[in-house]
């Protein structure tokens, strides 16, 4: 009786390991009938990529543009770009009794998004 429900066990196993990859399938059938593509194909196809940057670092995005990319749409944020440990009341050591620290946020700069696209040359 115990090698029956053993090779149940692993009939089911199989059953589900299999239907699995047959859900996934169906899914990405429908997705193609309807037109729905994935975000990754949707960027190859148009070209575009998005550049974030952080509290006034680096970026490349001169080089995009110089290389023939233009910028398509651009928006900002407000980002935290550090934070610093302080007492949480008058009376609380920062060395002695670590209960009593908040973090807070100590400097707030920008995010900037760009979003490019390739120009068809």
């Amino acid at each position: 009786m115990k090698e029956y429900k053993k090779l149940l066990y692993i009939f089911m196993i199989l059953f589900l390991v299999g239907g699995c990859k047959i859900l996934e399938k169906k899914a990405t059938e429908i997705k193609n009938s309807f037109g729905i593509q994935s975000s990754e194909e949707s960027i190859k196809k148009e070209n575009s990529i998005e550049i974030t940057v952080s509290c006034g670092e680096n970026s490349n995005l001169e080089k995009y543009i110089n290389d023939g990319w233009t910028i398509k749409q651009e928006y900002s944020e407000e980002k935290v770009c550090s934070w610093k440990t302080v007492a949480a009341s008058k009376d609380c050591d920062l060395e002695k009794d670590k209960g009593c620290k908040i973090v807070k946020p100590d400097k707030v700069g920008e995010e900037k998004f760009y979003l490019l696209e390739k120009n068809k040359s």
